[in-house]
C-alpha cells in the first residue's frame, strides 16, 4: 500500500484579486475572532509579499511577523496601518443590512 502526499493549505496562494481578498477579509471580520482576522491579513500580506507588506506599513519584516504571529496582540493603529498597506478599508454597516 502506497502512502498518500498531502500538502498543508495556503490560503495566500488564492489570493489572486482585489475581489478575492476582500471577500476573504469579509469573511475573517463576520466570525468576530480577533486571532481569524490576524491569520487572514497575514495570510493577504504573504500574498502580496510579506516584505513589501511590512515596508509600505512602516514595520520591519521581523516586527511584520511577530505582529501576525498566532497569539499576538497588536495594537489598533498597527493593524490599521497594515490594511492601509494592503490597499484595504473598512465600513461598518449595520447589523441585518447588506453591505453595498
Amino acid at each position: 500500500m502506497s502512502k498518500i502526499k498531502t500538502a498543508r493549505f495556503d490560503a495566500s496562494h488564492y489570493l489572486d484579486s482585489e475581489e478575492m481578498i476582500a471577500e476573504y477579509l469579509n469573511a475573517a471580520l463576520e466570525e468576530g475572532d480577533a486571532d481569524l482576522l490576524l491569520a487572514a491579513i497575514a495570510d493577504i500580506a504573504k500574498a502580496r509579499g510579506i516584505a513589501k507588506v511590512a515596508a509600505d506599513a512602516g514595520l520591519g519584516r521581523e516586527s511584520l511577523y511577530k505582529t501576525l504571529a498566532p497569539g499576538s496582540k497588536p495594537r489598533m493603529d498597527t493593524v490599521f496601518k497594515l490594511l492601509r498597506a494592503l490597499g484595504v478599508k473598512l465600513n461598518a454597516v449595520p447589523e441585518g443590512v447588506a453591505a453595498a
